[in-house]
């Protein structure tokens, strides 16, 4: 569960959403307006809808970030990590050549 799908249940369970959803269906069913399955099919649909939104309410955030970095042409992890290695050869490489040149004097 991420950290957005988190906050946005507990800001639902706070304002009490899933109750008054399931209070306005209950009186539907009660009033004659809709029948148990109905209603049961109702607060499915908006269950399915609000967990929809959530995941897009969570995405936007990572994709925003991810094109702010790409535009900013900052290096990424593994490729610092890549440039590491590369170096960690070079040195290896110039220690050995250093060494080698000097046991010839």
């Amino acid at each position: 569960m991420t950290v957005f799908e988190s906050i946005r249940k507990a800001l639902l369970a706070g304002i009490g959403v899933p109750e008054k959803m399931k209070e306005l269906v209950d009186e539907l069913i009660k009033k004659g307006e809709l029948s148990k399955s109905q209603g049961a099919k109702l607060v499915k649909e908006w269950s399915d809808k609000m967990s929809k939104s959530g995941e897009e309410l969570s995405k936007k955030p990572t994709e925003i970030m991810h094109k702010t970095l790409e535009k900013m042409n900052i290096a990424t992890k593994d490729e610092v990590e890549k440039l590491n290695r590369k170096i960690l050869s070079l040195s290896a490489r110039l220690k050995k050549l250093e060494e080698a040149a000097a046991k010839k004097e």
